[in-house]
């Protein structure tokens, strides 16, 4: 999974439980930009996540993996 089908992937879960979501891609170091889900936020990089940044990413916006 890269960084914009993990966007793509938190907006449809945000969609289901009723939250709010907004990436801004200037909020962020080189390719990296800051994703917002509700009032928890987690920075994506555009290149590929492996399972240990995927899982850190979950985490900080408290989302389990199974419900992503």
């Amino acid at each position: 999974m890269n960084g914009r089908e993990f966007i793509r992937r938190a907006r449809r879960y945000a969609r289901r439980t009723g939250q709010s979501v907004r990436f801004v891609p200037g909020h962020g170091k080189g390719s990296h930009g800051r994703l917002w889900v509700g009032e928890r936020f987690t920075w994506v990089p555009r290149s590929e996540l492996g399972p240990g940044l995927l899982r850190a990413m979950l985490n900080q916006l408290q989302i389990a993996k199974e419900e992503f």
